[in-house]
């Protein structure tokens, strides 16, 4: 099967559907702030995590514009990506199809929501405007199942730290976006333990991977973040769910972002992938 198959047959058969969508509204409320696992290029070949992610994205207003957090822009100072029309995509991945390297995204202007995100900021995390800095793909990935049309503005915030504190911090001033139309989403993996995958049968979900996603659950489901953010000594599985912790922490910003950030989740997406955990959940 050539690369992307189950995504050329996403688009001719069911991405057709977001047209059915309608523009958020003030009697809306607030959408969601969320935190799902993005995935790689191969995620286009998947024909059941495609379906997930286009009606997670379905049963929602199309929203004013999406500000994500990826795992895959690790910058500080906090920097927004360029607003323009159509900017260039971020191939931030090697060792997979020539396809995936000339995909687009074109998505609108991004302008006014940029201004409306600089003004969130405070003096005390200033907010660098990157003038050419293009979504990556912990961005478009999903961005393109999710709203296959292109049709909504987009931007990319950096991860400035790894304190969960902070970014919870940086996710509180974010949180008044959600009520006016803008989709607050923390894009990371809920296991990343890519070099400890056993490649003879990727398949297999490794006790690590599936021990930490059960020990997230839990925390999620019981709005625990203190425990959610003692995971490196708390967690079961570490190091090899996390070897490093990008993955992880865009999760934060989720909660910080939540109108109750110790509300209990609810999960939309789990299971495994590669025996990497997809767990991907929503909070009000």
């Amino acid at each position: 099967m050539p690369a992307g198959a189950a995504f050329d047959s996403f688009l001719e058969t069911t991405a057709p559907r977001a047209a059915e969508r309608r523009d958020w509204t003030d009697a809306d409320g607030p959408l969601p702030a969320v935190y799902l696992s993005h995935g790689a290029p191969p995620l286009f070949d998947e024909a059941e995590w495609i379906g997930q992610l286009f009606e997670w994205a379905q049963r929602m207003p199309r929203p004013k514009g999406v500000l994500i957090v990826s795992a895959h822009w690790e910058s500080a100072p906090l920097m927004l990506s360029a607003p323009a029309a159509g900017t260039p995509l971020v191939y931030d991945f090697g060792g997979f199809d020539a396809r995936y390297y000339s995909m687009r995204y074109d998505t609108p202007d991004a302008t006014a929501m940029a201004d409306r995100v600089a003004a969130a900021m405070p003096d005390a995390e200033p907010l660098h405007r990157h003038p050419s800095r293009g979504l990556d793909h912990g961005a478009w990935v999903p961005l393109k199942v999710m709203y296959p049309d292109a049709d909504v503005p987009v931007l990319q915030l950096s991860i400035p730290t790894h304190d969960p504190d902070r970014l919870m911090a940086i996710g509180a001033r974010l949180r008044p976006l959600r009520e006016e139309g803008y989709l607050v989403i923390g894009s990371g993996f809920m296991t990343h333990g890519l070099p400890y995958i056993d490649w003879r049968r990727p398949e297999r979900v490794q006790g690590w991977s599936a021990d930490f996603d059960a020990w997230a659950a839990e925390a999620i489901g019981a709005g625990d973040i203190a425990t959610l953010a003692d995971y490196a000594s708390a967690a079961p599985g570490m190091p090899y769910a996390h070897p490093t912790v990008d993955h992880y922490i865009p999760l934060f910003v989720t909660y910080g972002a939540a109108a109750d950030p110790e509300a209990p989740a609810r999960t939309v997406i789990d299971g495994f992938w590669l025996g990497l955990a997809k767990r991907s959940f929503k909070l009000d």
